[in-house]
């Protein structure tokens, strides 16, 4: 029987799956950028938020490994449980936050301005991604892989 991932293990790729993405989101917005304005606005917006993907990612990852190591045993059930519920919140919090993203990128898409309407739609499209990211994760955080089943009844 294959071995389950430790919740350290899942943050670990949840923060290497946005690093990936930031990545692609800079690739993509440079190439958006060369094709008018329409495209400056909606690649400024890719290579911005893959800015900011990439610090959380990164920032993630370095606090995700600081609190394992201030744990006497962080293989342990219940501090697994306790990381999986906190991970799982904000992944649900961020997917309420990325609804606003997309509502506010809407609001700029009704500019008449070629290069604000790209930037709507980058902002759309980032936040649409990472909506399905965010909730996606969301429902594969392993919660109680470690034995006991679900302890909340």
């Amino acid at each position: 029987m294959p071995q389950k991932k430790t919740i350290w293990q899942f943050q670990g790729a949840v923060s290497q799956r946005l690093l990936i993405w930031s990545g692609v989101s800079t690739l993509l917005g440079v190439i958006m950028s060369a094709f008018g304005r329409f495209g400056r606005g909606m690649g400024g917006q890719f290579i911005g938020w893959a800015a900011v993907n990439a610090a959380i990612a990164l920032v993630g990852a370095f606090f995700t490994e600081q609190r394992k190591l201030q744990i006497a045993t962080p293989e342990a059930p219940k501090e697994m449980m306790r990381e999986a519920a906190k991970l799982q919140r904000l992944l649900w919090i961020n997917a309420g936050l990325d609804v606003l993203y997309m509502l506010g990128g809407a609001w700029l898409m009704r500019s008449a301005k070629p290069q604000r309407r790209g930037m709507g739609l980058g902002i759309i499209l980032q936040g649409l991604f990472l909506f399905v990211f965010d909730i996606f994760h969301a429902l594969q955080v392993p919660m109680w892989p470690w034995g006991g089943g679900d302890p909340r009844g």
